[in-house]
């Protein structure tokens, strides 16, 4: 070999060392930036950017695409996601029939999923999906509590005709049949619908004790206006996915009285000292409102920030057995988040298992009320 060649070569060699040991970790965003549920993609985004560069001391690389609310995207988002980009994980999506279509793509691609929804998946289906967001049995308990508490005997369902109303409408009729409540009406509607005066009248006519609304972000307010303008008296009651200020900016007064089950970022300074998301929660809603603006603090936001918790405690386990880019990486990222022993996240604490992708306890919920235009506790 030529001296002068071999400068050339020990550099190249340094470069390509250092280039596999310093593997980017990819991942791969697919979240509702338009349509429907835009309302809840765009603060996922947002808490998304507020990761840090690097994630187990490895450089990250964040491809964020946009499923425009639509399963078929979603789709075609994933696929990409793994035959082109060769992501080592998929982040998304926050419209719950989106997200329901990518965990195919995922469990085919043996790709980790951090579903930043509450997808509810047929046994085995989930096996390379993890959600960071609460179950719907999980919220749904909280809301039949609450019943039971204050002398509701009857309810009626108002909801989204797609997976997030029908998930809903399925453990909540399980729960509050066990508990002695009667269901009197059930009604649908869909994400793009522009009036539910039909639907509200039917549900009004049936005379229950209490309503509850399916619905998610902005979705969430115009079954809620339209059920008082039919003269409804009683509670009305609404799911995790309406907690945020959409509901409230767009539902005005007639939501003020309004019962919501939320996640723990909502209103963190609720939380007793002793809370083990307090300080993370508190933290990061002061740092969010700081930079997108008072008032903007949301539950959709917190699960995208959620993600990257998730993965500073997974990445480094699965570092010590492979390396980023590469199948066996993906293999043992899933079983890091399978075997941890709880992870702290600004929702609650996750506890993962091989056989339950949920892990969120009830210490991951809390029940609000609207009063005059503002989150407090309800009783």
């Amino acid at each position: 070999m030529k001296p002068s060649l071999r400068p050339l070569l020990a550099a190249v060699l340094s470069a390509f060392a250092v280039g596999a040991a310093q593997a980017d970790i990819t991942i791969g965003v697919s979240l509702p930036l338009t349509g429907p549920a835009s309302g809840l993609g765009i603060p996922t985004k947002n808490g998304i950017a507020m990761w840090p560069d690097t994630i187990g001391g490895e450089k990250v690389k964040l491809i964020i695409l946009d499923d425009a609310s639509d399963s078929t995207q979603s789709v075609k988002n994933g696929r990409r996601f793994i035959t082109e980009d060769k992501v080592d994980v998929i982040v998304g999506s926050t419209a719950t029939p989106a997200s329901v279509a990518l965990s195919v793509v995922a469990l085919e691609g043996q790709t980790v999923q951090i579903s930043t929804s509450p997808v509810d998946l047929p046994e085995g289906k989930d096996a390379w999906t993890f959600r960071v967001a609460q179950s719907t049995p999980l919220m749904a308990s909280a809301l039949v509590e609450h019943m039971k508490k204050h002398g509701i005997k009857t309810y009626a369902y108002l909801g989204y005709s797609d997976a997030y109303g029908e998930t809903w409408l399925k453990s909540f009729d399980a729960l509050a049949a066990k508990a002695g409540l009667t269901s009197l009406a059930t009604e649908r509607f869909a994400r793009s619908d522009t009036s539910v005066t039909a639907q509200a009248l039917k549900i009004t006519m049936a005379h229950p004790d209490a309503i509850l609304i399916g619905a998610s972000g902005s979705g969430s307010a115009m079954p809620h206006k339209a059920i008082v303008e039919r003269g409804y008296k009683g509670k009305i009651y609404q799911t995790h996915g309406a907690a945020s200020r959409d509901l409230i900016r767009l539902g005005g007064k007639d939501v003020d009285g309004a019962i919501v089950v939320a996640g723990l970022a909502v209103m963190p300074e609720s939380l007793p000292a002793s809370h083990p998301s307090k300080k993370l929660a508190t933290d990061f809603i002061e740092r969010y409102e700081q930079q997108f603006g008072a008032g903007s603090r949301n539950q959709f936001s917190a699960h995208g920030y959620d993600a990257h918790l998730l993965l500073q405690a997974a990445v480094p386990v699965a570092l010590k057995k492979a390396k980023p880019g590469t199948p066996e990486f993906r293999a043992a990222l899933k079983e890091a988040l399978e075997s941890s022993k709880g992870v702290t996240i600004t929702q609650g604490v996750i506890r993962y298992t091989a056989k339950d992708h949920w892990g969120l306890e009830d210490n991951a919920r809390v029940l609000l009320t609207i009063d005059k235009g503002d989150w407090k506790l309800a009783n």
